[in-house]
């Protein structure tokens, strides 16, 4: 999962890298292992800096001043394929055509095949282990070869080049992803998959300076999250929609766009709403705050079936994406609201936190109990998912430690069984704690004294009934919970025995061991032979000689 944003500037003397540095700053709970962004100015010159960590470390006052340009791209990434190297960290570029960078949220399950094509088919060179980096260069072949055409002249309709060539990259690619281009020269182009699994969302806002002169006076945003829409002032607009395609033309100001897969249709990950999204958006016209509203006024009522005569004296939520379905919970169940978690905010979240060790170590870090709301009560804990385990048996051993007389627990969402393979870090069946247990062996591992889960068709309803706009929300990817795969492609055993070898903790260690020691050389060989922004840990791809 990963956080994205481009913006495209109406005003060419204006510089986009505080709006990119802010968005990202208010997309940072969608990926904390790596920031960059790439800043492109009116001489056509590409400015980059990305690197390991937070935003707020990536980029220091010097970064700043470097990153001019009135068109970007910014990026926060936690990393489900490739490995964690800042060398995959993004904004990734390739030159030909144009130059060509891109920002990407989710993952391609037929990389293997596409990046035999890239290579064999196309002779690029893919320099990463990333598939952000072969949708990139699937683009840039299809552009290749639309502008290269028989019959193309230069000075042929943009757009219609442009959409003639996604149409055929999103025909070849599979998989949930949302990414935005920025075509050097020309202007950025948005796109969702044909399910629309990964949000993307987009906003308008007008410059009034620019009106008076009669020129082009429309500023435009893309981001994953309607959040970094309200918090750059601009007026959200709409969700891009499933294969959908929007260009932006940098030269004339005028946005154009395209249903570039007739077949598509909505099907977002309703992850999203029970965990990754901030409460404050709206996604595919859905409130993430009243659907978490929702979930927990229908988790109460199923708590109350199984258990009409509960004992149950306070409820508290497990820190933060918890809280709004605890209180409404609460309200539901008769019982007080309590923060019993005091959480430290400097600790990344640890569900995506790689390592099993890592994640117990840091819930410890991250959370300290009140003991007086504890102490000889007993206490029901809302979570907003459990996924292998780990955070929820630390969590109910502190309740006890910290004098609670009986410990129930609570999830906002069904039990994961399944692994995501649309880009969320859930990982292969055998390290679930659901998978192939049932409450009372749930339970029991965990160390509660019961565990309920929100029923799947409860959840659906939740999302479904807090949807405020004219979006019709049929149906969800609920892939981690149900077993079924939206794209309808080949997920059999074999596919995931793959994801197994590529996504458990020892190799995802293995990985990161493997590629700990060259960034800062790295980092320095390169701005000895670059000019302009300084680059941290950058691999340029296709032998790129171009001035960053």
């Amino acid at each position: 999962m990963c956080g994205i944003i481009g913006i495209l500037l109406a005003n060419e003397s204006k510089y986009v890298n505080q709006a990119l540095f802010d968005g990202l700053t208010v997309l940072q709970h969608r990926g904390q292992d790596a920031a960059g962004i790439v800043t492109a100015d009116k001489d056509g010159m590409l400015h980059l800096r990305k690197d390991n960590g937070l935003v707020k470390d990536v980029f220091q006052n010097h970064h700043m001043l470097e990153l001019v340009g009135h068109i970007g791209l910014g990026h926060c990434r936690y990393p489900t394929a490739g490995s964690s190297s800042c060398a995959e960290a993004q904004p990734l570029y390739t030159n030909h055509p144009y130059g060509i960078c891109i920002v990407h949220n989710g993952n391609l399950t037929n990389t293997e095949t596409l990046r035999d094509q890239v290579r064999d088919k196309y002779n690029r060179h893919i320099n990463t282990g990333s598939d952000s980096e072969v949708l990139l260069n699937v683009l840039a072949e299809e552009l290749t070869s639309e502008i290269q055409g028989p019959g193309k002249a230069k000075g042929d309709d943009m757009a219609s080049i442009i959409f003639a060539a996604m149409e055929r990259a999103i025909q070849s690619c599979q998989g949930g992803y949302a990414g935005i281009y920025l075509i050097n020269g020309v202007g950025l182009v948005a796109v969702r998959d044909p399910h629309g699994i990964r949000p993307l969302v987009f906003g308008t806002r007008h410059d009034p300076k620019l009106s008076e002169n009669g020129k082009p006076n429309l500023d435009y945003c893309f981001a994953s999250e309607s959040v970094a829409i309200d918090t750059l002032g601009f007026k959200l607009e709409r969700d891009v929609g499933p294969g959908e395609a929007i260009f932006v033309d940098m030269r004339s100001g005028k946005m154009h766009s395209k249903l570039c897969d007739p077949n598509a249709s909505l099907s977002p990950c309703i992850f999203e709403y029970v965990y990754f999204a901030r409460p404050d958006s709206i996604m595919d016209g859905v409130s993430v705050y009243e659907s978490r509203l929702k979930m927990g006024e229908l988790l109460a009522a199923n708590i109350l079936r199984k258990y009409p005569e509960h004992d149950i004296d306070v409820v508290i939520p497990i820190p933060d994406t918890s809280r709004t379905s605890a209180l409404q919970a609460a309200y539901m169940l008769g019982r007080p609201f309590r923060e019993g978690f005091i959480k430290n905010r400097y600790i990344a979240r640890t569900f995506i936190m790689p390592g099993q060790e890592t994640r117990k170590k840091s819930v410890r870090l991250k959370l300290n109990t009140i003991k007086s709301e504890f102490v000889g009560r007993n206490v029901l804990l809302v979570d907003d998912s459990v996924v292998r385990g780990t955070t929820a048996r630390e969590i109910v051993q502190m309740a006890r430690e910290a004098g609670a007389n009986k410990v129930y627990l609570t999830s906002a969402a069904p039990p994961i069984r399944y692994p995501n393979i649309y880009g969320i870090d859930i990982p292969t069946r055998s390290e679930l704690i659901a998978f192939e247990r049932n409450e009372e062996e749930i339970a029991l591992r965990i160390g509660c004294d019961w565990i309920v889960y929100q029923e799947l068709e409860d959840l659906e309803e939740s999302v479904r009934d807090s949807c405020e706009g004219p979006t019709s929300l049929k149906q969800f990817d609920t892939s981690c919970f149900s077993g079924i795969y939206v794209t309808g492609e080949q997920i059999n055993d074999e596919y995931f025995m793959r994801l197994h070898a590529l996504r458990n903790d020892a190799a995802q260690q293995d990985r990161k061991m493997g590629r700990k020691s060259s960034c800062e050389s790295m980092s320095n060989d390169v701005s000895k032979a670059t000019m302009g922004a300084s680059v941290a840990c950058e691999v340029l791809n296709n032998d790129t000689a171009v001035s960053f």
